[in-house]
Order: C-alpha cells, then structure tokens, then sequence
C-alpha cells in the first residue's frame, strides 16, 4: 500500500517542533506501520466495517504511545478527546454507532467516533478478557482471517471463541450510537459489615434507535478506607439496566474509586462532595482517577460560581477543598511532572461546556479565567518557585523531560494571570532564550493571550524568525486564532489575506479557520459574526475542498446546546449554506442533517 504522509506526521526537530507535534509523528507513524496486521494482513469486507480496523489500529499505537511516554498523561489526552469531540458528536445531529448503517459521503466516515469511541470498545475487550486473553484471542484472529476481508463479528468471534465466553450482548456497542449514562448509589450496613453499589444505565435516543438495550459495561473500581488505603479492586460487568454489587467484610465505610483508567466510554455519576473528591485527589491509588477526582472537583466549583452570574466576581470565593487539593499536588515527592501538570490543569472551556445545557460560553470564559486567577495568587510563591527549579534543566527529548517542560510551562501560565512586571519579564526571557519550540510557542502564547500590549511585538519577532518553516507558521495562525482578549474575529479576518496563509492548504485552514471555530468566546459572539464568518469560509472551500469543509461545520451542527439567540443564528447559517447552489455531498449531509429535528432539542 501507499502511505502519503501530511508534513506535520514526519517532519520534526526540537527547534521546530513541539513535543505534542514530535509525540504526533511518533503517533501516527507508529498507527500506519501497525496496519500492516491490523488492517492489511486482516482488513474490511466493506466500508461499515472501517472501525474494525481503525479502532483496533488506534488502540494499538494508543498503548504504544503510553509505553513510549507517560500512561498517564496519554490517558488523559484520550479521554480529553473522547469528552470534548465524540461524546459531541453521539449528541449531536451527526450521531452514528462506530458501525454505522449508511451514508452519503464516505469522507463523512472517517470520525472520532468510528476512530476513539472505535478505540475503546477495543480497550473494554482488553480490560474485559485482561492482557494476556485479549492477546490469546487477537492471536486467534490474524491466524484464522490472515489474508481475509472479515467484519466486526469475526473480530468479536475470535475473541470469544479464544477465551470460551460469550460477547453478545457486547455487540451492542458497535450498532447503539449515543454515549451511555451510568448513576451509581451506595449504602454501607455496619452491623453485617456489607457494603453495596447499584448502577442504572440509561442511553438517550439517537437518529438510529430511541428504545437502547442495555450495554455491556467493564466498571473497574476500588475501594479506600479513610486512611487512603485500597481495600480491594475489583472489574465489575454491568449487564442489566440496573445493577446491585455486595462486598462482604468490609470493616469501615469505603470510599468508591470507580471507572478507573475510564474503563468505559459513558458519563457517570456518584454524590461525591467536594471533600471526598479533594480526598480522592490526594489518595486515590489510582493516578487516573486522582486526575479524575481533581477534574470533578474542579468542575462542581465551576458550575456553583456558573450559577451565581448574576454576583459580581468580587463575591466570589473558591472552596477551600479546592484550595487543599490544589495544595497537595503541588507538593507532592511521590508525582512525576507529567502527571502533576495533568492534575493542576483546570477542565477545559470545551468540556464543561458539554456538561451544561444551553451552554452559556461567556459565563463559562469568566469563571474559568477567573479561577486560574485566584489559583495563581494563592500559589504564586510555589508556582514560581517550581517553575525556576523547571527552568535549569536542558532539554532532552524523553518522556521525564517532555514532563518537565509541561509543568514548567502550565506554571507559568498560571503566574501570567497575575498582573505582575517580574513575571511578564521571565516570560519574555523566555520566548527569545528558548532552545526549542515546546518553550518558545509556550511563552508567545502567555504573552498574546494574556498581555495585550505586547501582542504585536512578539507576533511580529516570532513571524520574523520563523518566516521560512510552513509548519512554524501554523503555529503562529493558531495562537492568533484562539486569543480570548482583543478583537480575535476581526485579527482572523485580516489574516485571511497574509501572505502566509493560503485556502488552499489545508494545514493553514486548520490553523486559522478551524483554531478560532474552536474559541468559543469569539466563535460564539452573541451578534452572530463567528457563524457567518465560518459559512462564508465553508462556502469558498466548497469548490476547492469539501471534506475539510465539512468537517469545520461541526461546531454549528451543535445549535441546539445554546440559548435560543444563538440557535437561530446558527440555524440561519446552516440554512444559508443549504440553499447554495452546488454545494458538494460532502457538506451537504452534514447540514441536511444538522437541520432535522433532534432527538436531543430538549437536553
């Protein structure tokens, strides 16, 4: 076969390159090579079959990437993706199990859908059957189909005929579209010493089916005492719509540590309070779900302030269990840098705007702008003083030096949301000293998105060094493109006739037209401009590439998220693009279907 690689997946150096785009080459080279079996010696009867090879194949360099580097942080990055983008997509208008029943364009197929939630089926296989009989029965599948054009059954087939069990019910991820909701209670008898955990699955309708059968799911779990000991970790199946699990002596009340490793591709739900989240944070064995706890808790203090809006930001005051946990990372021997920069990173814009319907992005920019803020004032001593120590190391190319540089850098994001001369200072040193590019992109992107005086002239410095390398430049599209201060629709604009972009490339249409789709603040304007900006874009590149622009409408395919000004915009935005003459099939099945009504309208 021919592989035709994208520059960005093979071309790399450290002056250059940053290390998410060196991980990238790694990544992606790793995926195509991995083909070889997953894919080639064994590939697809047919198009609906693409998942069998692709999420199969995305899993592999997945496990590879984390051998490579850090697990942790690698799980996060997934899970981060899976959240933000395909639990999206399962609630949108575009919604498709990962094997889908029809199509109209096949370009439409290639999704985070068919490719991560792809990914994670294959991953609950694994943590299902464990490492060595999910080896045991993909063995069994190369040996029996080497040569063949199989599906997704002869895949499941393998497996269970390997390990003599039987995945029927397992099947139902690859035909149920939709992202599954899992509600967990407990109770604790302290005379019998027993303690019991019911889980209740539920799957909204989507286009394809509105009555779901029930999934199989793999919950891996612990239990801690109140000292942070791990009393026991079990893998639980739930089968049934409701299920209730008992453990027998059990001495004291536990605290439940649940979807470790995200065991499963749904959102869930157990009535921690913030200090038993801040307690996980601290303790949790699991280093996943101390992430996981932080997250959750970070994430209810967002959605308590969301919901004070109407209070001036001068009354505002963060929990202290937040504060404590905050505290613990920070100074904890026991983390490696990667992992503690994962832990102090707050929920992204893009996923707490998932967890709230309708969506209101300028309260969740403030709120979040506003908590790094008081983060960085109530540690700006530690923060300082961690990122000095970062700064005297050289710079390697390993996965403990890709850690350092990751806490360095989220450190001084932190303290560039003080307003403090000393600080700005350090930052400058730092984007014109950098010996590579992870620490220079860092400081130019502090620097113009949070120092609006010295926007241009650092913009101007790094265009200017950097003129030559292609690759280089998308990044400087990207930072401009996703700036929250300043007139960012109108600086998007203006760079739409630099002489460094060009419509035709679909790098520079990433970098520039999809990198401000993705910042919310600007895209979402309550006048209507971003939307009318990105149509205008998606009809000029109907002619000259309607896959790229059918994949920049994702954002308004998720209208109904929004208050009912923003819904009508961005429907009228859509409708404009439909009534285009000749608009290619490509765009023209994600709008159709963007228009229909949603079985999720009401979320």
């Amino acid at each position: 076969g021919l592989n035709i690689f994208n520059t960005s997946c093979v071309l790399a150096h450290q002056k250059t390159t940053t290390d998410a785009g060196f991980q990238r080459v790694e990544a992606v080279v790793a995926h195509e090579y991995f083909h070889n079996w997953s894919g080639n010696r064994v590939t697809c009867r047919d198009w609906f079959q693409l998942s069998l090879k692709e999420g199969f194949t995305v899993f592999r360099d997945q496990e590879f990437s984390a051998d490579q580097g850090s697990p942790l942080v690698k799980r996060v990055e997934d899970v981060r993706l899976l959240r933000t983008a395909q639990f999206a997509e399962d609630a949108g208008p575009m919604a498709h199990s990962i094997r889908p029943n029809s199509y109209i364009e096949i370009n439409n197929f290639y999704t985070v859908t068919v490719y991560e939630k792809g990914a994670e089926v294959v991953r609950m296989l694994h943590t299902l059957l464990g490492a060595e009989n999910f080896r045991k029965g993909t063995d069994l599948y190369f040996d029996r189909h080497d040569g063949q054009a199989v599906t997704t059954e002869d895949f499941i087939q393998a497996l269970s005929d390997a390990n003599q069990i039987d995945l029927t019910q397992f099947k139902h991820w690859y035909d149920q579209a939709g992202t599954p909701q899992v509600d967990v209670s407990d109770d604790y008898d302290g005379q019998a010493k027993t303690y019991s955990l019911t889980f209740k699955q539920s799957c909204r309708p989507t286009p394809e089916c509105i009555d779901k059968k029930p999934f199989l799911i793999p919950i891996k779990m612990g239990l801690l005492n109140d000292q942070g000991k791990e009393i026991l970790e079990r893998i639980l199946s739930i089968t049934e719509k409701e299920q209730t699990f008992v453990f027998e002596q059990i001495a004291v009340r536990p605290l439940p540590s649940l979807f470790r490793g995200f065991s499963a591709p749904v959102k869930w739900h157990y009535p921690y309070h913030l200090k038993q989240l801040a307690f996980l944070m601290a303790n949790d064995t699991d280093h996943f779900n101390r992430w996981e706890a932080g997250q959750q808790l970070m994430l209810a203090e967002m959605h308590r302030l969301i919901g004070q809006q109407e209070s001036a930001l001068s009354q505002y005051v963060l929990d202290d269990a937040l504060y404590d946990a905050f505290s613990a990372v920070i100074h904890a021997d026991g983390i490696d840098p990667a992992a503690k920069a994962c832990m102090l990173t707050l929920p992204s814009e893009a996923y707490v705007a998932e967890t709230l319907t309708p969506v209101d992005v300028d309260a969740i920019h403030q709120i979040r702008q506003w908590m790094r803020t008081q983060l960085a004032l109530r540690f700006k001593t530690e923060l300082l003083a961690l990122y000095q120590a970062l700064m005297q190391q050289p710079y390697q190319l390993t996965a403990h030096s890709i850690g350092q540089r990751s806490l360095k850098n989220l450190c001084l994001d932190y303290l560039m949301m003080v307003s403090d001369t000393s600080v700005v200072a350090l930052c400058e040193q730092q984007f014109v000293q950098a010996d590579n590019m992870t620490d220079q992109r860092a400081a130019l992107q502090a620097l113009v998105h949070n120092n609006a005086s010295l926007q241009e002239k650092v913009l101007a410095h790094f265009y200017q060094q950097w003129q030559h390398e292609a690759l280089v430049i998308d990044q400087w599209f990207v930072i401009q493109a996703t700036a929250p201060v300043g007139d960012t629709l109108a600086k998007v604009q203006t760079l739409l006739a630099h002489g460094a972009f060009d419509i035709t490339n679909p790098n520079k249409v990433r970098s520039l037209i999809g990198a401000f789709c993705g910042n919310a603040v600007h895209f979402h304007r309550k006048d209507g401009a971003g939307y009318c900006f990105l149509a205008n874009q998606v009809l000029r590149l109907n002619a000259l590439n309607p896959l790229i622009a059918a994949r920049l409408l994702s954002p308004l395919t998720r209208w109904h998220k929004y208050d009912e000004q923003r819904q009508q915009q961005m429907k009228m935005q859509l409708q404009r693009i439909m009534d285009a003459p000749d608009i290619a099939k490509d765009i023209y099945e994600v709008v159709s279907k963007s228009l229909k009504p949603s079985y999720t309208d009401s979320d």
